[in-house]
């Protein structure tokens, strides 16, 4: 039972006890107040329930969002990491993670992202496309 309708049925007891009676006008009053009030802590009390239940779907839908940005974001992580390998440029020494986007058209040379100088690359690839082409 919630606090208001605790309180409300404190004040119904309280009228009862003073045995206030319906036949004066005050009496009508207070009685019509008392149910008004015990309307108004039901109301409270399915509101809250309400608010409780809302809260529970928002935390799930917190959750499975969650999920989604982790899968989403995990995705892209993983794509930015797929690089070919690492090499360190000959002119400026900097570590550079070569990926498909940097391998020019004829797939011999990159440009470093640094020093902006033409790097030639020598690949043994072993994917299993290349290793099929080698064998025909």
């Amino acid at each position: 039972m919630s606090y208001l309708k605790e309180r409300v049925a404190y004040l119904r007891g309280l009228a009862e006890g003073m045995q206030i009676s319906d036949a004066s006008n005050e009496g009508k009053l207070l009685k019509a107040i008392l149910e008004v009030l015990d309307d108004v802590a039901l109301a409270v009390d399915d509101v809250e329930e309400v608010q409780e239940q809302l809260s529970e779907q928002v935390d799930n839908i917190d959750e499975d969002l969650a999920e989604i940005e982790r899968v989403i974001f995990d995705e892209e992580d993983e794509d930015d990491e797929l690089c070919f390998a690492e090499i360190e440029c000959p002119y400026c020494n900097e570590t550079i993670s070569v990926d498909e986007d940097m391998i020019d058209d004829d797939g011999e040379t990159i440009e470093c992202p640094n020093c902006h100088k033409q790097i030639e690359l020598e690949w043994e690839c072993g994917c299993e496309e290349c290793e099929g082409h080698d064998e025909e």
